[in-house]
């Protein structure tokens, strides 16, 4: 199948399918006599595994770690579980910048009058050029 076929039985768009053969996440697939990219179950399979560890917001390094215990028959199961382990306290940082922002959002929208008048807290603390709340540039 050619790239717009892989893209729809897989879910990943062409573009991303490129740049995961670009940066060697996927290796470069044969191509037709017109130069087109041929694309088989198996890459197809593949890109399905990328796009899944994507939507649980595992990076690309991690993506490929992944793989290579998924291609690697003989892999213990604890480093899988390490890696998704090691992930998942990724995710729970993530979360505490995310609540620590949302808080104070809120607090800033509390003492924002909201009314007729010029001054704001909101665009006051934007302003200041302070970090709020813990949250990474």
């Amino acid at each position: 199948m050619n790239i717009g076929q892989a893209a729809t039985a897989s879910g990943v768009t062409p573009k991303m399918i490129r740049h995961y053969e670009q940066t060697g996440l996927i290796p470069k697939v044969g191509r037709s006599d017109s130069g087109y990219r041929v694309y088989g179950e198996r890459e197809v399979h593949l890109l399905r595994f990328i796009r899944q560890a994507r939507q649980l917001g595992f990076s690309m390094k991690r993506i490929n770690d992944l793989i290579g215990l998924w291609l690697d028959q003989s892999r213990p199961s604890r480093k899988v579980r390490e890696l998704a382990q090691a992930h998942i306290g990724e995710l729970d940082e993530r979360i505490a910048e995310l609540q620590a922002m949302k808080s104070t959002l809120d607090r800033l929208v509390r003492d924002c009058h909201g009314d007729h008048r010029p001054d704001c807290p909101i665009l006051d603390a934007l302003g200041a050029g302070v970090p709020c709340c813990g949250a990474p540039d």
